[in-house]
């Protein structure tokens, strides 16, 4: 009986041993994967903003939120220079060039502003990737100017804004909806003139005779705008003219001067502001009239940011026009925002997406710079 039970031991001993074994083996597995490099650790994202900052609660931030994501999910190396309120092509410019001194791979400028800028670093850096939102390249006589190395981000916003001027109307009291701009650059303009396509389309067909306040006519040019996307003060006085001349519902394309819309509405019962570029409903910088927002009309940047930054750690960078991305309905790139479904006229969030879906298939058109 002895050596049997010696041998039972030496059993029990060995798979100890081989337990012990695979133990350790699975530890250092872990331990190797743990320090295994992350796939963007050797690659370095930069973001140059517009004025208004990375905290502005609408552009500048939804930008800034792709590459703090990129930095998250691929480990990449970021860095950041944020633009004065008062920002001059000068400012945009050294705010380049000090992203090139910081061996950036790829250089993110947010918004036209930056758009000379970012071509004549691109020109002097070719092998240096760039990105720029809401603006492609022009030379000095605006004729169009592509550049391998550099990516256009745009959006057009005018087929979410149609959706908004839609559920707008809908929802009126008065008959009438404002719209505004900061400045009256096309990537402002094209949410204005949504908006407008998006009202004349509802008036057409359910017989109404809803009116747009501060985008009447053709000519853009003369459209309403407060000058700057920084003056909150400016923002509450022009809504405030508007919803004296009647209107109660208010879109205003002016980064962060549109918390003053949204201030106004809190003086005026029954009104409402429809936010840009982000969700507003989420942002703590609107989170005092959050129950006055109807909806958003959203440019999805930080897909795009992160998207583009990890084309290029993959090495897959793709630039000049002819591969500029444009955010559409189709590709999820532009949206409205939907917190207040449950507030809507009955059927109505049905009907926004019947409209979606007509106008991703080409059923309604909705003209802007890139549908014409």
């Amino acid at each position: 009986m002895a050596p049997a039970l010696s041998r039972r031991r030496q059993m029990k001993q060995n798979k100890k041993t081989i337990f012990a074994s695979v133990a350790v083996f699975a530890m250092a597995a872990l331990a190797l994967s743990g320090c295994a490099a992350a796939p963007g650790s050797g690659y370095k994202a930069c973001m140059v903003s517009d004025s208004g900052g990375f905290k502005d609660a609408s552009f500048n931030e939804e930008a800034y939120n792709g590459l703090m994501a990129a930095k998250k999910d691929y480990g990449v190396q970021v860095a950041t220079v944020q633009s004065p309120e008062t920002a001059t092509q000068t400012d945009y410019t050294t705010g380049i060039n000090s992203m090139i001194d910081a061996k950036c791979d790829l250089i993110v400028g947010v918004g036209f502003n930056l758009a000379n800028a970012v071509r004549e670093a691109a020109k002097a850096n070719p092998k240096i990737n760039f990105a720029l939102i809401d603006s492609s390249l022009s030379n000095d006589d605006y004729s169009p100017l592509s550049l391998p190395n550099v990516k256009p981000l745009q959006y057009d916003t005018a087929q979410a804004a149609f959706l908004a001027g839609y559920l707008a109307a809908s929802e009126t009291k008065t008959g009438k909806i404002a719209t505004y701009g900061g400045m009256l650059f096309p990537s402002v303009t094209i949410f204005m003139d949504g908006l407008k396509q998006g009202v004349d389309y509802y008036n057409s067909m359910n017989g109404t005779t809803v009116e747009v306040l501060g985008a009447s006519g053709t000519d853009s040019s003369k459209w309403a705008a407060t000058g700057d996307f920084n003056d909150q003060a400016k923002g509450k006085t022009l809504t405030e003219q508007f919803f004296a001349q009647g209107a109660d519902i208010v879109l205003p394309v002016a980064g962060p001067v549109g918390i003053g819309s949204g201030q106004a509405t809190l003086d005026k019962p029954g009104t409402m502001v429809i936010g840009v570029d982000s969700d507003w409903y989420n942002l703590p910088a609107h989170a005092g009239y959050k129950a006055n927002i109807l909806t958003s009309v959203e440019k999805k940047m930080a897909k795009a940011v992160e998207s583009v930054i990890k084309s290029g750690i993959d090495k897959k960078f793709t630039g000049g026009d002819a591969n500029q991305y444009v955010g559409t309905l189709a590709n999820g790139g532009v949206q409205i925002s939907d917190e207040h479904e449950a507030m809507y006229p009955s059927g109505m969030a049905a009907t926004l997406a019947d409209l979606k879906a007509q106008i991703i298939s080409g059923a309604i058109t909705v003209t802007s710079m890139y549908n014409k």
